[in-house]
């Protein structure tokens, strides 16, 4: 497994020094948020900025994921708007194929993504439709490109639970249709132990967010301040031999990034140590 980090936490950095940053301090991979200052693909000198990535990441030897949970990338008012459950949600579909072109182009792991909020009064049902008729174009799409889709379940959104996510991988169906795992997340739901969702998972497990988490709430917390169970979840990724990224996702850090990566790699290390540089 490659040790990596968010660059969501690195939000008051340009992505260049952040990766610079992640890199001098062992860590070998990054999950790689696409937001208004960093690898913006809506700027007017983004195939530019996304060769200048594709270089720094090759010089650093890093592993990338692309991530999609930039807050206000599709609208400057609304977080995290529109969705795949918008009643038009052509902007976060357009914007989900680019990540795929994208991904192929910087030889990324897999493009990370997850369901939305409702905004309407669908009924569950009628929502699931239209999540797995939005999922299995864009997989198609993927197929095309030789790329990876990991999905992610998120708490307060409509697919937060793993029994949900099963039902969605199920009738989506598709080859490059699989998992983001966000080990907090299962803590949060009281969907333990991890390990045991790890080893069901295995065959596509894509992709792994990591950080420390309470029961009950959902709030991304320094390692060794909640109810993580580390020792559980580097075991179940062990024994499925997890080849992936397992990357600190502290976005609401960044007023104290560096230092935060820093303790974050020390705690790490004693679970898994990175490979050499």
């Amino acid at each position: 497994m490659i040790l990596a980090y968010n660059t969501n936490g690195f939000a008051h950095h340009t992505l260049a020094d952040a990766l610079d940053i992640l890199a001098a301090r062992g860590y070998r991979g990054v999950q790689l948020t696409l937001d208004v200052h960093h690898l913006n693909p809506f700027a007017p000198n983004f195939p530019e900025e996304l060769a200048r990535v594709r270089q720094q990441l090759d010089r650093l030897n890093l592993r990338c994921v692309i991530e999609t949970g930039a807050r206000f990338l599709l609208d400057r008012e609304r977080k995290h708007q529109p969705t795949l459950l918008s009643p038009d949600s052509t902007r976060r579909r357009q914007f989900l194929e680019s990540c795929v072109v994208m991904a192929r182009a910087l030889g990324a792991d897999a493009v990370s993504f997850w369901s939305g909020t409702p905004t309407n009064d669908a009924s569950p049902s009628e929502l699931m439709r239209c999540l797995v008729e939005q999922c299995k174009p864009l997989a198609d799409h993927a197929g095309t490109q030789n790329v990876r889709l990991a999905f992610e379940p998120e708490p307060g959104m409509f697919i937060d639970s793993m029994d949900k996510f099963a039902e969605l991988h199920g009738r989506v169906n598709h080859p490059h249709f699989g998992l983001t795992l966000d080990v907090g997340h299962l803590v949060c739901l009281g969907e333990l132990p991890v390990s045991d969702h790890i080893r069901r998972w295995k065959d596509w497990l894509w992709n792994v967010h990591i950080e420390d988490m309470r029961a009950g709430v959902h709030d991304h917390l320094m390692f060794g301040e909640g109810e993580v169970n580390f020792a559980d979840v580097f075991a179940g990724l062990t024994a499925i031999g997890y080849a992936g990224l397992v990357g600190v996702e502290l976005s609401r850090h960044s007023y104290d990034a560096v230092r935060t990566a820093e303790r974050s790699m020390q705690f790490l290390q004693r679970w898994c140590d990175p490979p050499p540089a």
